[in-house]
């Protein structure tokens, strides 16, 4: 059948290319989650418990891998989960070598490491029983490490409570009296105060001094910061 000359036959060729055409992918939720936690990985540098933030990370970031190869047409993230596990994985191979030597530095020479732990006493002991384990101890060079107990004065400290814990310290707990130990500060001008972990070497004295309540039962003398 003859056509005019406008009246050519149009042929529709559909681009499989094209945004309409093309299958709509979901970002994984996984992935997201991964890079969340690398962001907040450098973190680990700071204590060892720290390390399960990079960890986590590096976890989600297998998980959501394997999610994205098994649907391929219905996820992608494949390049966030890959940098999510990149930084991850760094941050938890650097903050372990880091803390490693850290802890292999800090002990002074001549001090032993004492923790809170052997200072409680023994099970059906009374709460203000020296225990045994603390004191051989007494009257040596030890490294123990606790929170300051805050006071009024904030700079220039030359004599106060270290204690076990953040909730001790921070949070207007009244500690254990197995869990304070009274520092005196060997440098002169003392030192300032910080809710941070704070790393002390000193000589360790056990002499229960004052009441049950407001006394202690643990010194730490000519102590310094480490």
């Amino acid at each position: 059948m003859a056509t005019g000359l406008f009246d050519t036959a149009a042929t529709v060729h559909e681009d499989a290319s094209s945004p309409e055409t093309e299958e709509y992918r979901a970002l994984s939720g996984t992935a997201v989650a991964a890079m969340a936690f690398a962001v907040l990985a450098p973190l680990s540098f700071i204590d060892w418990w720290m390390l399960a933030v990079p960890l986590v990370g590096l976890i989600l970031a297998v998980v959501a891998l394997v999610d994205i190869a098994k649907r391929p047409t219905a996820l992608t993230g494949r390049a966030l989960a890959i940098g999510a596990g990149v930084v991850s994985l760094l941050c938890f191979t650097g903050a372990t070598a880091w803390l490693s030597v850290v802890y292999a530095t800090e002990l002074p020479p001549g001090h032993e490491r004492l923790g809170y732990a052997q200072l409680q006493p023994a099970t059906g002991e009374p709460a203000t029983a020296v225990p045994a384990s603390a004191v051989p101890f007494h009257g040596r060079d030890v490294l123990i490490k606790g929170y300051m107990y805050p006071g009024t004065k904030q700079r220039g400290i030359a004599q106060f409570l270290l204690v076990r814990d953040q909730g001790d310290c921070c949070f207007g707990g009244n500690p254990k009296i197995t869990d304070r130990v009274l520092v005196n500060v060997s440098d002169p001008r003392g030192i300032d105060y910080s809710p941070r972990l704070r790393k002390l070497a000193g000589r360790f004295r056990v002499e229960p001094t004052g009441t049950a309540d407001g006394g202690v039962l643990y010194h730490l003398d000519d102590a310094s910061l480490r």
